[in-house]
């Protein structure tokens, strides 16, 4: 993808969304130490920050959310036997509004200062009747189907980690 196609990007679904971060981690990406990029983020008042070269664990915390998400993918992948990216909208819902220890609240919760509405809350007031009452059950399936699959994920990163402890 040639770079100013991601500034685009990264203008439309970030900036436009949640403004301009005070700083960026990266991984050394070639696309994101261009100069062109250096200087898009110049331009914003963003600091650069870049992780260490062959140790993408300096940025711990997103490889752990990366590694969540991939292993919540391919779970629901195997047993649904869908494409990814039917259930990748859900999955990235459902983390949002999972309850994440490290921040003590739901990083849904953290950003909009409220808790997060789900379809358990369109039956609740009657909304089901609005949105059609098949997407809302198939949608509440799904979700609580991704919520057993993380907590399993959750469970075995726990293990892995106090393994390497």
């Amino acid at each position: 993808m040639l770079i100013p196609k991601l500034a685009e990007i990264y203008v439309e679904k970030i900036v436009r969304l949640h403004g301009i971060p005070s700083s960026i981690v990266s991984d050394r990406d070639p696309r994101f130490t261009t100069r062109f990029w250096e200087s898009l983020q110049e331009a914003f008042g963003t600091k650069l920050r870049m992780s260490s070269a062959y140790h993408p664990q300096m940025d711990g915390q997103s490889e752990r959310t990366i590694q969540s998400l991939e292993d919540l993918l391919r779970s629901c992948i195997l047993e649904q036997g869908v494409s990814w990216e039917a259930f990748l909208p859900l999955i990235e819902f459902t983390y949002n509004k999972s309850f994440h220890s490290s921040i003590g609240i739901a990083p849904f919760e953290a950003l909009y200062g409220r808790k997060c509405r789900t379809p358990l809350c369109w039956f609740e007031s009657g909304e089901s009747v609005v949105l059609g009452p098949e997407i809302v059950q198939q949608t509440t399936e799904k979700i609580k189907m991704i919520q057993e699959k993380m907590r399993a994920s959750q469970s075995r990163q726990k293990s892995y980690a106090d393994k390497k402890r």
